[in-house]
């Protein structure tokens, strides 16, 4: 909430953290936005800062942001927060030391997935893909872990984490 705070503050409009923090509740109250919460997967515990606000609709986000070609990246993470909480699953945003896993999708079992969004992964180094995999491989349990991405190429294992389309993974409902 500082940097909203912050940056309309420097844009010429004095708004308190307080303030902000009224406008994003009634936002979540409203079913505009979603909030997700903040997740340690190695200390097994919700995390009081660092929450990441996703649009209920991404043609809102459009209207109010215009057609930005370099947020693909972030439109994607949005589009795969709402279908996780489509498909029924309790979401939140992992972390893991110093890194951040996507999303933990936990199903009404309890049962918890890990999934990495990128647009793409395909570079002449693999310095993406090594970027994308890192936080999913620092995991040390047998849950399993997912990297969605708009590479359409055949689905692949990375040390046990599937790459998958995510527009197959987006038309399949059975799919994790």
């Amino acid at each position: 909430m500082t940097k909203i705070s912050n940056t309309l503050t420097s844009e010429g409009r004095s708004v308190s953290n307080h303030t902000v923090e009224e406008y994003l509740d009634s936002l979540i109250d409203s079913f505009v936005l979603y909030k997700a919460e903040r997740y340690d997967i190695k200390g097994k515990q919700y995390l009081s800062s660092g929450f990441k606000y996703y649009v209920c609709d991404i043609g809102l986000r459009y209207f109010l942001l215009g057609d930005k070609k370099t947020d693909v990246g972030y439109i994607l993470e949005n589009i795969v927060y709402l279908e996780l909480l489509r498909r029924g699953y309790e979401v939140y945003i992992g972390k893991v030391g110093e890194s951040e896993v996507d999303f933990i999708a936990i199903d009404e079992n309890g049962n918890e997935n890990y999934y990495q969004v990128a647009y793409t992964v395909l570079d002449q180094n693999n310095k993406i893909l090594k970027r994308e995999l890192a936080p999913l491989n620092s995991i040390n349990d047998h849950n399993p872990k997912y990297l969605l991405t708009m590479d359409n190429v055949p689905n692949m294992s990375h040390n046990g984490i599937k790459q998958i389309y995510v527009l197959d993974w987006l038309l399949n409902t059975d799919a994790s």
